[in-house]
């Protein structure tokens, strides 16, 4: 079995900073660790791998300094890792991203199973691992928090609102993972050796035939007009006092606002 683990190095929360120009990202010089839901995505491949045998792979596209993400992830157990970094990928929304990271696994070509993320912690969009298994052509199955492999089928159990749903698919597919999969182990002393001396070859757009309109701002049609910190709202009334009469008393109100 071969599994693709597709992560993003995101900015530490504590050191997030924007370029006024862009509305971008500043990523250069800013402290920067695996996006935590990556780190599920790739724990569960290596769990699958020591079930069923295979090999685990993790790409991630951005700049120079995100191969140190994939070592981390070589240190965890990866078998192989690739950067995909050009400076035509700057930019890239969620589509320009999913589009980027098709070709580069076209390029990589045999597959069973590719996992992410459920969401990165700087975009919050949650798009990029639907929109490359729509790029792609396979199945999606979206929140999962468990992942079997059955005569070369897929069974997810996927978390929701309010319950679970079990969904059974084909394979290659893929999945995004949630934080309550598992607990992502960390690196021991030989994995960090082998995470240092392992070659990490870096892909460009001519690489993995590209077509660079599609790629970076050129291939966004989205962008960020504006960003501010929004206005403090007026702080509402707090209601205290015995249920029943907290219960009359803000029907009361809702009445006079006329919103009953």
């Amino acid at each position: 079995m071969n599994f693709i683990v597709c992560i993003k190095q995101v900015p530490d929360t504590t050191e997030v900073r924007i370029d006024p120009e862009t509305n971008t990202l500043v990523r250069e010089g800013v402290p920067s660790i695996i996006n935590p839901f990556d780190e599920n995505a790739i724990e569960a491949a290596l769990q699958l791998k020591e079930k069923h045998g295979g090999k685990v792979m993790v790409i991630t596209m951005g700049p120079p300094q995100a191969e140190k993400a994939l070592r981390e992830a070589v240190a965890m157990g990866a078998d192989e890792a690739i950067l995909i970094s050009d400076r035509a990928f700057a930019g890239s929304d969620t589509l320009a991203t999913s589009y980027t990271l098709a070709q580069a696994i076209r390029r990589i070509g045999d597959y069973d199973l590719i996992l992410c993320g459920k969401q990165a912690f700087d975009g919050d969009t949650a798009q990029v691992g639907p929109g490359l298994a729509e790029q792609l052509g396979i199945p999606q199955v979206t929140y999962a928090i468990e992942a079997e492999i059955e005569d070369k089928g897929l069974r997810v159990k996927r978390l929701l609102e309010d319950r679970f749903e079990v969904v059974e698919t084909r394979l290659p597919a893929l999945i995004t993972c949630v934080k309550q999969m598992n607990e992502p182990r960390h690196a021991g002393l030989k994995g960090v050796m082998k995470a240092r001396k392992a070659e990490i070859p870096t892909w460009t757009a001519e690489d993995i035939q590209a077509d660079t309109a599609r790629c970076g701002l050129d291939g966004s049609p989205t962008n960020v007009v504006r960003i501010f910190t929004p206005e403090r709202g007026r702080e509402g009334e707090r209601l205290e006092g015995e249920c029943s009469e907290v219960v009359h008393t803000l029907i009361q109100r809702l009445r006079e606002a006329k919103v009953l």
